[in-house]
């Protein structure tokens, strides 16, 4: 489905269409993340990754030092930091002029990103309830801030989620934090329903049939399905065999409105929206 209005973020100084999705790759320095191929250890490996996201047709790279899947350990900030600072760097050094967000939910973190490495997008699975200090932090810094809803914290958020009604609680989270941001003077807001975040596998269906009405916010909208619980426990598959899932959810996500697919399989996802690009151009002849 796509809607009748266009959508816009700055990032970096650079105005991005999202009339046409586009297509975010994840770069994990992480020794633990839930995919085992995400993982990137080395520098060149690291390098290398970088590389492969943008000569894949990625428009924007999303680096990650924390692992948000269930049931991870906490990382402290320190950490964190030293983590991003090695991989941005490398980033910086590899592709100066990529388009990076950082995956955090700490506000100082944040900052360090965007004041000295350029950063140009927060990605916050948290949107502001992990460190109050996210907020005012964003609307400081001017970027584009995604904000992700998610019941609970990385570590307990799989034990037993639980909605009165799933779709109309997410709407009133997102409300609310939107309003938020926006009286704070922040400007560009993406949404992120958190599939996979605090649900079970029939709440991650229900939010996909029902991802269309997201448009009533008129905000981009971000979605992350890739190789997740949601197509492995519905196929009886593992991570690494979860791309042919993935790929489907991919083309109904984009079918529902998604602008902005955050991946591992860069290649793949960039052929889905050409494949959904192309039936939209047909469509619009008989409208």
């Amino acid at each position: 489905m796509k809607t009748s209005y266009s959508k816009y973020i700055n990032a970096g100084g650079r105005l991005l269409d999202l009339s046409t999705p586009c297509v975010m790759g994840i770069l994990n320095v992480t020794p633990d993340s839930f995919y085992a191929g995400s993982r990137m250890q080395t520098d060149e490996q690291v390098a290398r990754r970088v590389e492969q996201i943008l000569d894949e047709g990625a428009t924007m790279i999303d680096i990650g030092a924390y692992s948000s899947r269930p049931g991870a350990a906490d990382v402290p900030a320190g950490e964190e930091m030293a983590r991003l600072r090695r991989g941005l760097e490398i980033v910086r050094r590899v592709r100066p002029d990529a388009i990076v967000s950082v995956d955090t939910f700490r506000a100082d973190v944040a900052r360090m990103c965007v004041e000295e490495y350029g950063v140009a997008i927060i990605n916050d699975i948290s949107a502001g309830e992990m460190d109050a200090g996210m907020f005012p932090m964003v609307a400081r810094l001017r970027v584009p801030y995604v904000m992700m809803h998610m019941q609970g914290t990385p570590q307990d958020m799989q034990q037993a989620p639980h909605y009165d009604n799933l779709v109309r609680e997410v709407f009133m989270y997102f409300a609310r934090k939107v309003q938020q941001l926006r009286d704070l003077g922040a400007k560009d807001i993406i949404l992120d329903p958190g599939f996979g975040f605090g649900k079970t596998l029939e709440h991650n269906y229900e939010l996909l049939a029902r991802l269309a009405d997201f448009s009533v916010f008129q905000l981009p909208l971000l979605v992350g399905v890739s190789r997740k619980s949601m197509i492995c426990r519905l196929l009886g598959v593992d991570p690494q065999d979860a791309l042919n899932g993935t790929t489907a959810l991919h083309a109904l996500c984009l079918e529902r409105g998604a602008d902005i697919l955050r991946v591992h399989d860069v290649r793949e996802a960039v052929q889905a929206v050409r494949i959904v690009q192309a039936m939209r151009a047909q469509e619009s002849l008989y409208v």
